[in-house]
């Protein structure tokens, strides 16, 4: 088999284990979801001009929602969620049961394995994407316009593969699969926390997040979800912030990636 062929059947051999596994698939597509809700529900109908701004409509000038920037908080949530949680702790869970080990004593590029581990949580990304926006689009009547598509998608894109390596670099840190969990979720709560995916962040918070990987995603899909931009739907700065971030992942999950189980 050619080395993509041997791709793409690892893609299939993961996304079967994924599937084959139905209460976890529910929940990841479930929790953004209910989150999404919980905060709509909340504060999603309130306004505020000064962060979020106004845009002409009719006529008329009409605050943004918060629910307009809900949307791409919660998608930066949800794929942070599918590919740094998702992937960090995979690889903490094999590496422990000896299966990364035997995957290295056989003949499939060690390469193969990893872009089938990567590719498979893309997959799950894209289709949760998918069901958040149009859960936003047809439940709450976010702002979208089609023509918007290609600088989401590419973000999107990016950002997973961003957090996929910063998966595979963080599951090098971790002895052990009882410590697994806490490891992984301090960094990721910390960003959540940090980064505006529950408020509009400003001053000394937006200007230490902006250099963190999950606020320049939420700051970019703001652009495609913002109804008041009449400038770039670009932002150059964050994908350049995403793609360091994604390259200096990689780099350390290559020097310090482990097969074995660690002892002790």
């Amino acid at each position: 088999m050619s080395d993509l062929a041997l791709v793409g059947a690892q893609v299939r051999y993961e996304q079967k284990s994924y599937w084959r596994n139905p209460g976890a698939a529910f929940f990841t597509f479930a929790f953004p979801l209910i989150f999404f809700f919980i905060l709509v529900s909340t504060a999603g109908q309130q306004t505020d001009k000064d962060d979020l701004g106004t845009y002409l409509h009719n006529g008329h000038q009409v605050a943004i929602k918060l629910v307009q920037y809900y949307t791409p908080s919660i998608l930066g949530y949800a794929v942070m969620s599918a590919c740094f949680l998702a992937v960090a702790m995979t690889m903490v869970r094999q590496r422990e049961a000896g299966i990364l080990k035997r995957m290295r004593g056989t003949p499939l590029p060690s390469w193969t394995y990893l872009g089938g581990v990567i590719g498979s949580s893309m997959i799950v990304t894209a289709l949760l994407s998918v069901v958040s926006i149009l859960f936003a689009v047809i439940v709450y009547g976010v702002y979208f316009p089609i023509g918007h598509l290609l600088p989401l998608i590419v973000t999107i894109a990016l950002a997973a593969l961003t957090f996929c390596a910063l998966g595979i670099a963080v599951s090098s840190l971790i002895p052990n699969i009882d410590s697994g969990p806490a490891i992984v979720n301090l960094p990721f709560f910390v960003l959540v926390f940090i980064s505006g995916t529950y408020f509009p962040i400003s001053g000394t918070m937006e200007t230490i997040a902006k250099d963190l990987p999950l606020r320049p995603l939420i700051a970019s899909m703001y652009k495609v979800f913002d109804p008041s931009n009449t400038g770039s739907i670009w932002s150059g700065r964050d994908l350049l912030v995403l793609a360091l971030w994604g390259i200096g992942s990689s780099i350390f999950a290559v020097r310090h990636f482990r097969w074995t189980p660690r002892k002790g």
